[in-house]
């Protein structure tokens, strides 16, 4: 098993180990954290997640975020090894459990390129490298000319040291229960 294997397995055992009550201080912790940054930061248009295997819940906040003006949209896995496709979601349409047992849009007949996303983490490093699950969708996500600007979101247990690869990108922030931005 690779390193990063061996990493990624110990922090999805531990962030699946976390009491019902302490994930929930910590999502909306995070959740808060991401508002007040946004606040300062904003973005027309941003990439969200629907939560699972544990990742923060911060759908509580998508329908601030909607009330704001905000774009949201939610990725779809077009096709194995393939970037994602981001489509426009508002809190309350319709989801549907995707071929990745991901809650992904009914409609999908516009794709939105999102100014901001915000990207689960398994796990990140302090050269604010994310940890995924192995699968490169962000990783080919944002190889492009002009990628959107990134935001990891991840519980701060999960800082760890790993080395990036080389088709690696850098997230610009991470937002924690515990700090905003980076040391």
């Amino acid at each position: 098993m690779s390193e990063k294997s061996h990493l990624r397995k110990s922090l999805l055992a531990a962030r699946k180990a976390l009491a019902p009550e302490e994930r929930a201080w910590r999502d909306r912790a995070i959740g808060e954290r991401l508002l007040a940054w946004l606040e300062a930061n904003p973005a027309a248009s941003i990439g969200a997640y629907w939560p699972h295997q544990g990742e923060p819940d911060l759908t509580s906040i998508y329908p601030k975020l909607a009330a704001r003006g905000v774009q949201l949209a939610l990725p779809v896995v077009p096709q194995r090894h393939a970037p994602l496709k981001f489509y426009p979601w508002r809190p309350g349409d319709v989801l549907v459990i995707d071929a990745h047992n991901v809650m992904a849009p009914v409609e999908r007949e516009r794709i939105i390129h999102p100014e901001l996303l915000l990207l689960p983490c398994v796990g990140f490093n302090a050269q604010r490298y994310r940890l995924g699950y192995g699968g490169g969708y962000y990783d080919r996500t944002l190889a492009v000319e002009r990628p959107p600007r990134t935001v990891g979101i991840a519980d701060a247990m999960c800082e760890a040291a790993f080395e990036a690869d080389a088709h690696d990108i850098p997230m610009d922030w991470v937002v924690t229960e515990l700090v905003t931005g980076f040391r």
